[in-house]
């Protein structure tokens, strides 16, 4: 059984009690020296005297005892167990009405925690678990054949927030402030997870264009000539027609996820929430500005020396040299 976690005294102490016991100390004076009370001694040094030499040698008799009777006046039952027709009738009011612990308590007249006990037994008191789809995982061949494109918001501030210091405390002044938000445009590469961003104060079809021009050019000067880019069905994404004619100058396809399922995207949707994590609420920034300052140091760290779990612990820009019939 061992010992319960609110015991006054473990195996030793017992052992210490009675063994002061053993030694002619009487009951109650032993328990004033061990701090527990005299019928907590008279109990312990009553069961040692009363054990077997093999308990004694193990100290099984010092253990904590089950509190459950020993009989009962239904045989094969616990003692306040409900009859088995009550049971079954509160299982049908569950898998009848669906309703929780309280309103069956309610229809059948038995207490709430009965009744949930009842449920519990037969593995009916939550619903079934949806079973989770399995991922559908996918890798295009080669360094450009696929980019994934996104954008993420993080609020601006003025002094480090609640995330990071667990304060929530605002003056009137800074409620006043409205500072708004900023957006942090991603594309990643789906071969090499290598990662571009930028940080803008908003997401308009022509900051998106922009930004979707310069993360071309950089690119191209790693050596990858993209040939896909896949977004989801924002607005500024799928009618945005300086972005449909850029990507059609440089001969690139657009392509868009199925509504309602992010998980085709989920290179960049993962690689922000590393964002998130190691830049946005990695360290204690003064302020958003400098923030936003630190954001081109953590994507060199990302993209050339941070392990990607991925690619077998090495970083994108391994992926990125190792162009197809470059290196062997």
């Amino acid at each position: 059984m061992g010992l319960h976690r609110n015991a006054r005294l473990g195996l030793a102490g017992r052992r210490a009690l009675v063994a002061d016991v053993e030694a002619g100390l009487s009951c109650r004076a032993a328990s004033r020296r061990r701090g527990v009370s005299p019928t907590t001694a008279c109990k312990w040094w009553s069961r040692w005297s009363e054990a077997t030499a093999q308990q004694r040698e193990t100290m099984s008799c010092l253990e904590d005892r089950s509190s459950r009777p020993h009989r009962s006046p239904r045989p094969h039952r616990s003692p306040r167990l409900l009859p088995p027709v009550e049971q079954a009738r509160i299982c049908a009011a569950r898998r009848r009405s669906g309703w929780g612990p309280r309103l069956i308590a309610g229809e059948t007249g038995h207490p709430h925690a009965t009744v949930w006990r009842t449920l519990k037994r037969a593995g009916i008191s939550r619903p079934p678990k949806e079973p989770r789809e399995q991922p559908r995982l996918y890798e295009w061949p080669c360094p450009g054949d696929l980019l994934h494109i996104d954008s993420k918001r993080f609020v601006r501030f003025t002094r480090p927030g609640h995330a990071v210091t667990g304060d929530r405390q605002r003056s009137g002044r800074e409620k006043r402030m409205r500072i708004g938000y900023e957006w942090v445009h991603s594309i990643v590469d789906d071969h090499s997870r290598y990662a571009y961003s930028e940080l803008h104060r908003d997401e308009r079809a022509d900051t998106v264009t922009g930004f979707v021009e310069r993360a071309l050019a950089h690119l191209n000067e790693l050596g990858i000539e993209p040939k896909r880019l896949l977004s989801d069905n924002a607005f500024v994404y799928r009618h945005n027609r300086s972005l449909r004619e850029l990507l059609a100058a440089h001969a690139i396809q657009h392509r868009f996820i199925r509504p309602r399922r992010p998980q085709t995207n989920g290179k960049v949707e993962r690689y922000q929430q590393t964002l998130k994590r190691e830049w946005g609420l990695g360290r204690v920034y003064r302020s958003s500005e400098h923030r936003a300052k630190a954001l081109s140091h953590w994507l060199r760290y990302y993209n050339e020396r941070r392990p990607h779990s991925s690619l077998g612990g090495h970083p994108p820009i391994r992926r990125v040299h190792n162009l197809p019939r470059q290196d062997t």
